[in-house]
C-alpha cells in the first residue's frame, strides 16, 4: 500500500494511475478507523480498479474547539488497519497546508437549503467545512467513485448536491450503517465511551427500531412524544434532537404522505460524547 503524506507525490501518483486508465474508488476519512470504514473500502474495491483511502481530521467542520481537541487519532494505527483489510491501495495523509494553503477558511456554499435542516441548525457552519474539505480532497484524488456511510447521512446528501452544484466528475456512493453486535452504529468517537457507557448506548438504535414500528400507525407528534420519553428517564443520555424528515430534502414532516420517502434521525449525547443515527422508515 502506497502512502502519500503531501500533494505532490498524491498528484504524480494519480497522473501516472489516469494514464494507465484505472478508475479510482475513493474514501475520505477523518481516521480513527473501524469496521464501518472497512465497509467502504469493500464497496469502492468491487467497482474500481485502484482503492484511496484519506486520513485528514478537518478543523474547519468542528464548531466546538473541544470536540476538535478530543477527536481519536492515531496515524499508525490506522495504517496497519488500511494495510491488513486488503482492499486499499494507497492513503493520502495530507497536512493542513495541502488542503488551507491560504490559512483555516471555508467556502460559502448553498446546497438548497439541505444545509439548514437538523445537524446546519446545531453546528453553525459545519456543512461549508464539510463542502470546503471534500471539493478540496475530489480535486486533488480525481476519483471516479466516492463513498460515504449512511450513518452521516445529511452530509452525504450535501456531498450529492456538493458535486451536482459544482459540476465535479464523480459518481457518489451511499454505504449503509455498520453497527455494533448491540446496534449501536459504528462511529470513530464510539472510541471515547467507557464500557459502562456503551451498553446503553444501544437505547439509540433500539428507539430508531420502535419508531419503524409505530411508522404510519400513529401520529407524529405521538412518535415525539414517546421518544422523549424513552430518553427523560436516562441519567447518562441526554437526547439533543428527534426528527421525522423527508429523504429526498431532509425537511422535517409532520404528516406522512404514501408517495414520500422518509427517515427518523436521532442525536443523542452519551455523557459528553454525541452520537448520530437515522434510520429509513419501511
Amino acid at each position: 500500500m502506497e502512502i502519500f503524506r503531501d500533494q505532490q507525490s498524491l498528484r504524480n501518483y494519480i497522473e501516472r494511475q489516469k494514464e494507465m486508465g484505472k478508475k479510482i474508488g475513493f474514501a475520505p476519512t477523518m481516521g480513527a478507523l473501524h469496521l464501518g470504514h472497512i465497509s467502504l473500502y469493500e464497496a469502492a474495491e468491487k467497482e474500481n480498479d485502484l482503492v484511496i483511502s484519506s486520513i485528514f481530521v478537518n478543523p474547519t467542520q468542528f464548531n466546538n474547539p473541544t470536540d476538535l481537541e478530543k477527536y481519536p487519532r492515531n496515524i499508525e494505527k490506522d495504517i496497519e488497519i488500511l494495510k491488513d483489510c486488503g482492499f486499499v491501495d494507497a492513503v493520502y495523509i495530507p497536512q493542513v497546508s495541502d488542503i488551507y494553503p491560504e490559512g483555516l477558511s471555508s467556502q460559502q456554499y448553498d446546497f438548497d437549503g439541505l444545509e439548514n435542516e437538523m445537524e446546519g441548525k446545531f453546528r453553525p457552519g459545519h456543512f461549508d467545512g464539510v463542502g470546503t474539505v471534500v471539493e478540496k480532497l475530489f480535486r486533488q484524488v480525481k476519483p471516479d467513485n466516492a463513498y460515504f456511510g449512511e450513518k452521516d447521512y445529511q452530509q452525504l446528501a450535501i456531498i450529492k448536491k456538493l458535486v451536482e452544484k459544482q459540476n465535479l466528475p464523480v459518481h457518489i456512493h451511499g454505504v449503509p450503517i455498520y453497527r455494533e453486535k448491540n446496534g449501536l452504529a459504528m462511529s470513530s468517537r464510539n472510541e471515547r465511551l467507557s464500557p459502562q457507557q456503551r451498553e446503553p448506548a444501544k437505547l439509540i438504535h433500539q428507539t430508531l427500531v420502535k419508531v419503524n414500528d409505530w411508522f404510519r400507525i400513529i401520529t407524529i407528534p405521538e412518535i415525539y412524544k414517546r421518544v422523549q420519553e424513552i430518553f427523560e428517564d436516562q441519567k447518562e443520555m441526554k437526547l439533543e434532537y428527534f426528527e421525522i424528515a423527508d429523504e429526498d430534502t431532509l425537511k422535517e414532516t409532520d404528516f406522512f404522505y404514501q408517495d414520500k420517502k422518509y427517515r427518523a434521525f436521532i442525536v443523542v449525547f452519551v455523557g459528553d460524547v454525541r452520537l448520530i443515527d437515522n434510520m429509513h422508515l419501511t
